[in-house]
């Protein structure tokens, strides 16, 4: 067992299977040591799990937990191309909100995600970061989330 997958055991997580694309776009893509995420929504086994936006139908707490789905789900989309063990860093991470008028708390809904990377990896898990408010999100999601991580040259493993 690596320690990635202690890390998500010790979490009670697994990772999920991948999202499959909503449109024409791959999950993710490796470039030399690079693996770049499409956004990923809030999805649980094919089901996106809350719909609305944050400040108004969907509070900030939930906003929250659904940006550590979307981080998990960006995960699978990584060990989809090379194994969590691989990962060096996570090198950016880009959280989008779909905001009420007025909300402003954006950074603290994407900690979600980023919180979950560095209980997950540690120091190779601390990134840098974007969190946007948007009007909408595709299917009516409240939070997506992107990420790169970059991989040990060659496909080293240096998680172990």
């Amino acid at each position: 067992m690596t320690d990635v997958d202690k890390a998500l055991a010790r979490l009670g997580l697994s990772l999920p299977a991948v999202v499959p694309p909503l449109a024409a776009y791959q999950p993710a893509v490796r470039s030399g040591d690079y693996v770049y995420t499409s956004g990923q929504l809030p999805m649980v086994d094919g089901s996106l799990v809350a719909t609305g936006k944050v400040g108004a139908e969907v509070d900030p707490g939930q906003g929250y937990d659904l940006a550590r789905v979307c981080a998990l789900n960006a995960l699978a989309a990584v060990a989809s191309i090379a194994p969590l063990d691989q990962v060096v860093r996570i090198v950016k991470v880009v959280g989008f909100v779909a905001s009420a008028p007025g909300f402003t708390g954006q950074p603290a809904v994407v900690n979600g995600a980023s919180e979950l990377l560095g209980e997950v990896f540690g120091e190779a898990g601390k990134h840098a970061r974007s969190a946007v408010g948007v009007s909408e999100l595709p299917l009516g999601a409240p939070v997506e989330v992107e990420l790169i991580a970059q991989l040990a040259p060659s496909g080293k493993t240096v998680l172990a």
